[in-house]
């Protein structure tokens, strides 16, 4: 259906013209070498961003968090994270499995932690337990909605880290929507942090890759978890070169509209039949809704919103995620509401 409203996720979005004209321009070489210049360019400006000494070019988010992890500890160590943490649901164990860190869950509201909940998860050194090595954060956070983490709570996160000789990461997989929607630049949010990852492929529309960063002795180690788990490359100047085209401070800028139309969204969406939604949770470029009282699942209602010209995600046995992105207008915005009122209406009636 060549009309459906995309609201899956930003990671549907396609590379620019710019972009692509990089592509076929980019200046290559061997980056398994450090002979790409591209990659070069594309990893000084990603360390410049986050205030980091260095950075390495990865494949994904994925792989960047995995390669991080790997840098930063290994076999019977612990990493401290939130229970909905991007890192735990959906990247497939390989914390476990593949760098054996064990994980040992924070509670949190929307992903965020508590100082003092963090505090009270911190073992004391026990033969019977793993090392605590890593405080693991998220900004945005996917799964808390697109939850932003403010400077004086992850401030005051890592000082309890400190204090516990926690090395600190953040998947910063959308780190530049935190930036634009806090109007604080990318490398004050990493300030503090030993290590963060951001994404090239979701709002920035590159169609691969992400980004490192830390300071050098962290990211040679990086490096070399890269080799060790198949993601070294060689003419990765193609990658880059979109990375490069991204990285501009007006593309960054643009966030700001998948911010406002995703605030549109909800505001249409609210007293919709059925439709359960917090207006004050929608802080960058999602939209989680819960469609409980049309008495259907999500995956049913995926197919029947699809059948109707709009494709989301799920969230839950009951909830819809809606993200906007760079191939979102304000009319597929009123689009997209109108279908799910008028589904909600269908199976709810006149039941808010």
């Amino acid at each position: 259906m060549a009309d459906v409203i995309n609201l899956f996720s930003d990671t549907q979005t396609l590379p620019t013209e710019e972009m692509l004209r990089a592509i076929a321009h980019a200046e290559l070489g061997d980056d398994m070498l450090g002979e790409d210049p591209t990659v070069n360019r594309l990893e000084a400006r990603a360390a410049e961003l986050t205030g980091k000494e260095a950075a390495l070019l990865v494949t994904s988010g994925t792989q960047g968090n995995l390669v991080s992890l790997m840098a930063h500890g290994g076999h019977g160590d612990e990493v401290l994270l939130d229970p909905d943490a991007h890192a735990y649901f959906y990247e497939a164990g390989a914390m476990c499995s593949v760098a054996g860190f064990t994980p040992r869950l924070v509670p949190a509201e929307r992903g965020i932690m508590r100082p003092e909940a963090l505090d009270a998860a911190v073992r004391p050194a026990n033969v019977h337990f793993p090392r605590p090595a890593v405080l693991w954060l998220e900004n945005t956070h996917n799964r808390g909605g697109g939850s932003l983490l403010r400077q004086d709570r992850k401030d005051a996160l890592i000082a309890v880290a400190r204090r516990h000789g926690l090395r600190v990461h953040i998947d910063g997989a959308r780190i530049f929507n935190a930036s634009v929607a806090l109007g604080v630049p990318a490398r004050e949010l990493a300030d503090g942090a030993d290590s963060i990852q951001f994404c090239l492929s979701k709002g920035l529309s590159c169609p691969v890759g992400s980004v490192v960063c830390g300071a050098k002795e962290f990211v040679q180690a990086a490096r070399r978890a890269r080799k060790r788990v198949g993601g070294a490359m060689r003419q990765a100047g193609i990658i880059a070169a979109c990375g490069l085209a991204a990285l501009q401070p007006a593309w960054i800028a643009r966030l700001a509209e998948d911010h406002r139309r995703a605030r549109r969204l909800a505001e249409l969406l609210a007293g919709a039949p059925g439709v359960a939604l917090d207006l004050s949770r929608v802080e960058t470029n999602m939209v989680f809704i819960d469609i409980s009282a049309w008495g259907i699942g999500s995956r049913d209602a995926l197919s029947r919103l699809n059948a109707a010209g709009l494709r989301v995600s799920p969230s839950s046995a009951t909830g819809l995620r809606l993200v906007t992105h760079r191939h979102i207008n304000d009319v597929d915005i009123e689009r997209a509401a109108g279908i799910v009122r008028d589904l909600g209406r269908a199976l709810a009636g006149g039941r808010a």
